[in-house]
Order: structure tokens, then sequence, then C-alpha cells
């Protein structure tokens, strides 16, 4: 009993010195971090966190952009790993990748409760930025303002029913034996979430090191996308601004084309048909692509829009 103990208490010493040098260690690579983007931002925290689940977090942020008034919160902000003992691994935090400069064979990021308000100056600048880059001539017409065609701005998530927007996302990197994974779960409170597995050839840290030769070739994509009560709100909004059901539904679909047109595909009847269902009132619709062979995602733009769906077996349906 006596050893058993005895282990136990050497164990907790371990863990809680272990912890305590971890958060020391991550607390001044911060606080560099802090002083070389002070410039640009004011950024203050409350604290370091971590799990022996293996998330290693920056929690209590505001950061407000130097020229703006209105700052951004986040909740908390880090890296998630299989493990305590995969964070103290990583060793060189500031590099990331260990002191041996080896990549580890999963690591993610995540961002909780990223706060911005809606009316906020730095929103309002970033939709005024989105919407010149795009060209967006019919930007002002209600019923591109009330589907979001270009980014929904301030007064269309105000009307909405939107004071703020909180996002939170985790994006993770797995290594397999032929390729990796990027997974992404995302989401915007009560608006919509996605969870995106995306399969790439090769190895992850062999092919980032290609930097700017880096031609990532994709095998798949799955994605789920839920809506959280967006689809409904844009519905009653697109109302209240005059348009009839057929036109709140040509609107969206015109959004849809126009996304599709900025990313070099045209959707065809097998993807319209099911995101129609969606908008009708299914609470989720679910996408996926599969190429015969992997494909560089380079090579798309040399495809004619309308041959892209079937180059990706690109399929869709809606629960």
């Amino acid at each position: 009993m006596k050893l058993l103990v005895g282990i136990v208490i050497l164990a907790a010493v371990g863990y809680f010195g272990s912890k305590a040098w971890l958060h020391n260690e991550v607390r001044g690579s911060v606080d560099r971090a802090v002083t070389m983007v002070s410039p640009y931002m004011d950024v203050e925290y409350e604290g370091i966190s971590s799990t022996l689940t293996g998330e290693l977090t920056v929690d209590g942020v505001i950061a407000t952009v130097s020229g703006f008034r209105d700052p951004i919160r986040i909740d908390r902000i880090g890296i998630d790993t299989p493990s305590f003992f995969s964070l103290l691994r990583l060793g060189d935090l500031p590099s990331g990748f260990g002191s041996g400069g080896e990549a580890p064979e999963e690591i993610g990021f995540l961002v909780e409760g990223l706060r911005i308000g809606t009316r906020s100056d730095l929103f309002l600048k970033m939709h005024e930025f989105r919407v010149a880059a795009q060209g967006a001539a019919d930007e002002a017409l209600p019923a591109a303002q009330c589907v979001g065609k270009y980014g929904f701005s301030p007064g269309a998530l105000e009307a909405l029913g939107y004071d703020e927007q909180v996002l939170s996302a985790s994006f993770r990197f797995r290594n397999a034996a032929t390729h990796y994974v990027i997974a992404v779960d995302a989401g915007i409170e009560d608006m919509w979430r996605m969870s995106m597995d995306i399969d790439l050839d090769g190895d992850a840290a062999a092919e980032f090191a290609k930097g700017t030769a880096y031609r990532p070739a994709l095998r798949s994509v799955a994605i789920e996308y839920t809506d959280r009560s967006l689809n409904g709100r844009v519905t009653k909004y697109c109302e209240s601004l005059g348009l009839t059901a057929g036109q709140v539904l040509q609107a969206q679909l015109d959004a849809l084309h126009y996304f599709g047109e900025a990313n070099g595909i045209t959707f065809d009847e097998y993807f319209i048909e099911p995101y129609k269902e969606f908008l009708g009132g299914k609470s989720t619709i679910i996408v996926s692509a599969q190429p015969d062979k992997p494909l560089p995602i380079s090579q798309l733009g040399l495809y004619n829009p309308k041959d892209v769906p079937a180059l990706l077996n690109l399929t869709a349906s809606a629960l």
C-alpha cells in the first residue's frame, strides 16, 4: 500500500510539475508573440490551460486591431494533440514541430467562442472590403442582401436576429499510410455547423515542406452541413423585404451559382435538387467528392466548370 501511495504521489508531482513547466514555457512564447504584434494590435489574455487529453490553450483573449475601436474576443485558442505527453514532446512550441523538427502524426488547432459584434467597426470594414473585392454590383438589392450572396452585411445580420457572430472551429491534421487527412469542424452559434474531411495524397510533412511548390492532390472530400436556424431566418427576412417564396428560392440559388462560379464549378441537377430539399426544410445536406484518381487541386481551373462535378464524382443528399 505504501508503495502504491508513493507511486501515486510521484505521478501527481510529475504531472503538476510538467504542467507548470509547460505553462511557463507557453506563457513566455505567447508574451513574445504579443510583443511582436503590438504595432498592429493590442492583445490581452487571462491565462494558459492544458488537459490530460492533450489540449493546450490560451484563454480569455481580447484583441483590438490598431485603428479600430471594437475588440475581438476569444474564449480560448490553441492546439489539440492526442495526449498530455504529446504536448510535452512538441518541445519547441514556437516552431510547432518539436526539437527534432519532425511533424507529429496528428495535431489539431482549435478556436472556441470567437466573438465579434455585428455592428463592430472591424466587422463593418471587413464586409466593405469583401464586397469591394468581389465587385458586387447588386450587393444592395434585397435579394442579394437577405440571402448573404456576398456575405451578410451588419444590417442584414441584425435583421436576422444576430447581435454578434460566435464562431468555434477545429482543424486536425492526421497522417495515414498513403495519404493525410484534414478534418474541419466549424460552426457559428444559432446559424450553421459544418464538418469536413479532406483526404490528400502523400505525406503531410513532406508536402508542406515544398513551400510554394506544394500542389495538393485530392483523394476525397466529405462534408456535412447542418442548419442551426439560419435558413428559416433568411426566409422570413427575405419575405419581410417583399420577396415571394419563389423569389427567395431563386435568390438562394443565385447565391449558390455565384459561389460556384467563384470556385470554378457549375453545379448540376444532382447537386441542386438536394440543395433545394435542404432549403425547403431538411436540416442537413451531405456532400461528397471522390475523383477516380488523386486530382491536383491546382488543375481544376483548367477544366470547363460544367465538367467539374463529373470529374470530382460530386454527389449530394439532404436529410
